[in-house]
């Protein structure tokens, strides 16, 4: 199949005011010759700790069809090379050049939690409409969105992107970028509160995501959350004269009548502006339903197919760490192991104890909780941690294993039957971790990107679970 066509060199050359060294086609866009793919721009970015400069040899090698480059390179750099003033600058560029030859319809999706699964959900959803560009995993930042609106297809009906942020303006940039014709913002909650004075500061920067948009848009609000009305009054006096609420709420536009929380899915009866509508996700927990009405609403907003994209939250798989379920076999049984290790807040933590609560385990078999830190909490560090003993109680954990300075914190506030034990980091849990599991146990392994949970639970996935290791212990 004959791939598109994504940038010319002499597109790329006026997106960008560069200038050529050879004429060059390429079908894709790059800034990591580990996932360079043949035909691809590579774009040399310089950060902190790396230049992509020193990688243009090795992208040419792994068949790039060009280079973008802001410096000049020793010797021949074996292939075309586009020459910039800065790389970065020029991926922005070359980002708002794709968004504006685009005749697509563009979502931002932001909010405290749920952005990525959200974000995969709607381009899940309406994929199965029309043809979806979408940033992957986390690509959200100052780089990740250039980087995805200019790898988009032109043939894009609709574009689906999540904006991240965790300091004042950097929304605004993001959304101004984007320009989209929908934003939705998830929820507010106290995430990356180190970085503000107040939860009431992060509501402000979320609204932020409007800074982009003309009069025509829609903002997609949690009728829910407490935040509602400062969010609803940020979108109006950016001039957007529709919103569209989701939620429980009496009032909301989208909302649940009634929610049937089951293992792995649950079933909702809902109205979408008083017309009744009943669909099952294929997610388990209770965020799963506010975040199943927030698709509906942004299919609404975007006048799309919203009994179609209703129909397809059947069809829904965990994006990778973000709540991936693993069965593996052990000597008289099997384990589950819920694996949630790409971040963690306060608000994420409470969704992941709920959906663990509700998996079902083994004969014998406990509920075992492993956490590292959350990060970004500032002076709320220690409270976050500590208070995190109740929501585990009440969703019936029988053990608690945990790493890293803050999450000390929670070992001590736990009832001691509930103490599973505790390390430095990440590492050094993983022999506690695995000297504990038994047949029919469910773990659920989470903490912040930065704890790096994610070693956790490459170690129960690839140990040799096969044989009797010690008995388990507490």
């Amino acid at each position: 199949m004959k791939q598109e066509v994504l940038w010319s060199a002499q597109e790329a050359a006026e997106a960008t005011g560069g200038r050529n060294s050879a004429n060059w086609r390429a079908t894709g866009v790059s800034i990591d010759t580990r996932s360079l793919r043949p035909g691809d721009l590579f774009v040399a970015l310089k950060g902190p700790s790396f230049d992509g400069h020193d990688f243009i040899a090795k992208a040419f090698a792994a068949g790039a069809a060009a280079a973008m480059v802001h410096r000049p390179l020793e010797g021949r750099a074996g292939g075309p090379v586009l020459t910039v003033d800065d790389t970065l600058a020029a991926l922005w560029r070359l980002g708002a050049a794709a968004r504006a030859r685009s005749q697509a319809r563009f979502v931002g999706v932001t909010g405290s939690v749920g952005k990525t699964g959200t974000k995969e959900a709607i381009a899940k959803c309406l994929g199965a409409q029309a043809s979806v560009s979408a940033n992957l995993g986390g690509l959200n930042n100052h780089w990740g969105l250039p980087l995805s609106l200019a790898r988009m297809s032109r043939q894009a009906v609709y574009g689906v992107f999540e904006l991240g942020m965790n300091h004042p303006g950097e929304l605004r940039d993001l959304s101004e970028l984007l320009k989209p014709n929908v934003a939705l913002i998830t929820t507010v909650e106290a995430v990356h509160i180190g970085h503000f004075a107040s939860v009431e500061e992060i509501a402000d920067a979320k609204a932020e995501v409007f800074a982009g948009m003309t009069p025509e848009g829609s903002a997609v609000l949690n009728r829910d959350n407490p935040h509602f009305e400062r969010l609803n009054k940020h979108a109006r006096a950016a001039g957007l004269r529709r919103v569209i609420t989701f939620g429980r709420h009496g009032d909301a536009d989208v909302r649940a009548i009634e929610a049937t929380l089951n293992a792995e899915d649950s079933s909702i009866r809902a109205e979408v502006y008083g017309a009744p509508v009943n669909y099952t996700i294929s997610l388990p927990g209770v965020h799963w339903v506010a975040n199943s009405l927030a698709v509906l609403a942004t299919v609404t907003a975007l006048g799309a197919d919203m009994p179609a994209a209703a129909s397809h939250l059947a069809k829904l798989t965990p994006v990778q760490g973000r709540g991936v379920r693993h069965a593996l076999d052990i000597p008289g049984g099997q384990i589950l192991l819920i694996d949630d290790a790409y971040n963690a807040s306060p608000a994420s933590m409470g969704a992941a104890f709920d959906v663990l609560s509700r998996a079902e385990t083994g004969p014998g078999g406990r509920r075992i909780a492993v956490l590292g830190d959350m990060l970004e909490l500032g002076a709320l560090a220690a409270e976050a941690h500590r208070g995190l003993a109740g929501p585990l109680s009440h969703a019936g954990v029988d053990l608690v294993i945990t790493c890293g300075s803050d999450m000390a914190r929670l070992q001590d506030a736990l009832p001691a039957a509930m103490r599973g034990g505790h390390a430095a980091d990440s590492q050094a849990v993983v022999a506690r971790v695995l000297d504990t599991l038994g047949p029919g146990d469910v773990i659920l392994v989470k903490g912040s990107l930065g704890s790096r949970m994610a070693v956790v639970v490459d170690a129960v996935l690839k140990q040799d679970l096969s044989t009797p290791r010690a008995a388990n212990g507490n």
